[in-house]
């Protein structure tokens, strides 16, 4: 496949499946249909189940942000999404609205864009009321072109879509749909029971992917790369449009030679025609994420250094620190001539 790919990228170990060591359903969750659904799934895996007698998860915080982060990626709570979430917003330029079936990711990304975002304890909560938010839906449809729904703007759907079902579920819904179209993204690779869904084409299933170095050290309790090649290669075969998100993009050590063995190992996976996309996306963070993430990973090797960047301001007078100006030409001018290349079919969405 490759002339000399690394071993790891190489590596198809088995499936990794995130189990919590503890799942806490709240009143409100028990009495959703949904929420009975999941609670069959998790019996059935055998894990720990408590029933709160209240609606807040209380009990997670350590004494420092670390124990709290542990305590809480190790835990699902399952919850009824509130009154807020019924209310859309834009997220261009990734689609035209998102909506939550969880928030939370069981994955240790050393880079987590969700670090500052989420308010309280890590925990991941998955939403009992799913057939509500899908229903809510409707409101927002456009009926004179698709409206397009992005559901993993807080949470990997795949990475806990064995416990709870709802990615499925998402996928069957908006296979019923004239004008929406859903798409998701993931690090799992635990494809096999979306691929006989009927999806209509509806669905886009995209993959994060970096170089092996970025991978093998960043992204803890994720599929491997390959691992995630393969499986996007079965959804592709099953029918369903794909896409890559290669994020965050660093200029690493050797970065054109590790960023051209990934894109050969994307190519040799896809070996066939398909509806494919790419996003591309480079590092950046907040001076809020950075506290954060130097908290819940203090011997990390990520470059969170802000005398190397440039800095980015929002309309809001937010801070995000990027790269500068000739480093972002480069990886721009590398990733849209190589892509080109081996997949000249393929579109870019965005570079940002």
């Amino acid at each position: 496949m490759l002339a000399n790919p690394p071993q790891s990228l190489l590596a198809t170990n088995q499936k990794r499946l995130w189990m919590p060591e503890q799942v806490l359903f709240t009143p409100a969750a028990l009495n959703e249909d949904w929420g009975q659904q999941i609670l069959a799934r998790i019996e059935s895996l055998g894990i720990p189940v408590q029933k709160l007698k209240q609606n807040r998860i209380t009990g997670l915080r350590g004494e420092t942000e670390r124990e709290t982060y542990t305590t809480s990626k190790r835990t699902l709570a399952v919850v009824t999404a509130p009154a807020s979430q019924f209310k859309l917003t834009p997220i261009p330029p990734s689609a035209d609205w998102q909506f939550h079936l969880a928030q939370g990711c069981p994955a240790h990304c050393q880079y987590c864009y969700l670090a500052g975002s989420l308010q309280g304890p890590p925990v991941i909560r998955a939403y009992a009321n799913l057939p509500e938010i899908l229903d809510n839906l409707k409101k927002y449809e456009n009926s004179e072109e698709s409206t397009s729904y992005e559901v993993s703007c807080y949470t990997d759907p795949l990475g806990i879509e064995h416990l709870t079902g709802s990615l499925a579920e998402c996928i069957r819904y908006f296979g019923t749909r004239d004008k929406a179209k859903l798409r998701w993204v993931t690090k799992f690779d635990n494809v096999d029971d979306l691929l006989s869904l009927p999806h209509d084409g509806n669905t886009r299933c995209r993959f994060s992917i970096n170089a092996d170095s970025i991978s093998r050290t960043l992204e803890g309790g994720t599929a491997s790369v390959m691992q995630r090649l393969q499986a996007i290669r079965k959804l592709a075969v099953a029918g369903y449009k794909i896409g890559f998100v290669i994020a965050p993009i660093m200029p690493i050590e050797n970065w054109h030679e590790e960023y051209t063995q990934l894109l050969d190992a994307a190519k040799a996976a896809l070996d066939f025609d398909c509806d494919l996309t790419f996003e591309l996306i480079t590092h950046r963070f907040t001076p809020g994420s950075k506290g954060v993430l130097q908290q819940w990973y203090p011997n990390s090797k990520l470059d969170l250094d802000e005398s190397t960047r440039s800095v980015k301001r929002n309309k809001f007078g937010g801070v995000k620190y990027v790269y500068d100006k000739d480093t972002m030409k480069e990886l721009r001018t590398f990733f849209e001539s190589a892509i080109a290349v081996r997949f000249p079919k393929a579109e870019i969405l965005y570079w940002t």
